[in-house]
């Protein structure tokens, strides 16, 4: 008997634990039950307004610049280098003289053979005075005056052999770098530095052959620095075509085109990388949407749609926005833009801000305090 009250009190105990537990579960199941019917917490996103603009048709390409004159400035005769009149990177007039090669054995036989060509027109001189009073022969005669053109003719070699020891600017321009120092030998033929002429520039790209019809000599082009960073701004640059390969790229079935592009304030360099746009002259209507609304995926683009929450059971809407996942057929590029061909309307409010962490149907909650501003023609700062 004694040991019958404290089992009672016992399996009190564990009895209302057990209904204590019980509730808890129960309150837990109801919770989980709760928050499946609710639905995932809305996620916080910015968005943008679709819109409808006219933008000019054109054609999107990549190209480099290359220089509409450029040489690498070598000698003609082997020498050593005895004066440098030039430093990097200076503009230059056509016919500058750049490097001396030592010319002192040249000069020497020059001065030999300017005595020896004075002598035989003294010579020729002579015998034409006593030809004229027929006091010589005819064949005295011929000679000195075939002694006359030799000698004339030395000392002209020897000049010309002077003149190619100094190197000369071939036209106007900006030099590279040296690549010469005094008292160097040179073979013929070395590099002394490289030359470029200013003003306008070449720019060569390459654009699918089913645009052949469209580019045309004359068609106006812009181009643009691929960063602002390397251009330091200043936006682009206008130009035309200058030529049209006349052949197709049997490898890629593309054209290889070449614009002439007036180089303002020297911002391009040959070698540079560029964007190029071909303009097509005709404007469209098209729809636009910032590009951070666009979400790439192995199968395919998409933006998500932001739309009020769909009716619920009993007609009643329930509170709220969604994001409906629509899969877009992107256009041409401008600035932050892109073009919607097909998949949105303009109106249509698009997620361009936190679309990574949605899912289709998901709820949003939208703060556009925060969100990048997007522009037609963005000037990136470098930082």
């Amino acid at each position: 008997m004694r040991y019958l009250v404290p089992i009672i009190v016992l399996l009190a105990i564990v009895g209302g634990l057990g209904g204590v537990k019980f509730r808890q579960i129960q309150t837990l199941l109801h919770a989980g039950e709760m928050a499946q019917k609710m639905g995932p917490p809305p996620e916080v996103v910015g968005t943008a307004v679709a819109a409808e603009d006219a933008w000019e048709g054109t054609i999107s390409a990549v190209g480099t610049v290359a220089a509409v004159r450029g040489v690498a400035v070598s000698n003609e005769s082997p020498g050593v280098v005895t004066a440098i009149r030039f430093e990097s990177g200076q503009v230059v007039r056509a016919g500058q003289v750049l490097v001396e090669l030592d010319t002192s054995v040249e000069r020497a036989q020059l001065a030999s053979a300017e005595a020896r060509r004075q002598l035989a027109e003294v010579g020729a001189g002579r015998s034409r005075a006593l030809a004229e009073r027929e006091a010589t022969s005819k064949a005295q005669l011929d000679a000195d005056e075939a002694q006359l053109k030799t000698s004339s003719a030395d000392f002209g070699a020897l000049k010309a052999q002077i003149d190619r020891k100094t190197v000369r600017a071939p036209f106007a321009g900006r030099l590279g770098i040296r690549t010469v120092n005094l008292g160097q030998y040179l073979q013929p033929g070395t590099a002394v530095t490289v030359l470029e002429s200013l003003g306008s520039v070449y720019v060569d790209f390459t654009v699918p052959q089913q645009y052949l019809n469209e580019v045309k000599v004359g068609t106006p082009v812009r181009v643009a620095l691929a960063s602002a960073a390397a251009g330091g701004g200043g936006g682009a640059l206008d130009g035309v075509i200058g030529a049209v390969d006349p052949t197709v790229d049997a490898t890629t079935r593309s054209i290889k085109l070449r614009a002439s592009v007036p180089n303002n304030k020297d911002r391009l360099r040959p070698g540079m990388f560029v964007t190029v746009e071909v303009v097509r002259g005709e404007k469209r209507k098209v729809v636009t949407a910032p590009a951070t609304a666009i979400v790439h995926a192995s199968y395919g683009d998409s933006v998500f749609v932001v739309e009020d929450a769909p009716v619920g059971e009993g007609g009643a809407r329930k509170p709220g926005k969604i994001a409906r996942q629509q899969f877009v057929r992107v256009g041409a590029a401008r600035g932050d833009f892109v073009a919607i061909v097909d998949g949105v309307k303009a109106g249509q409010e698009l997620v361009t801000a936190g679309a990574f962490k949605l899912r289709n149907g998901s709820g949003v909650v939208i703060n556009n305090d925060i969100k990048p501003k997007a522009s037609l023609q963005p000037n990136v700062e470098n930082l």
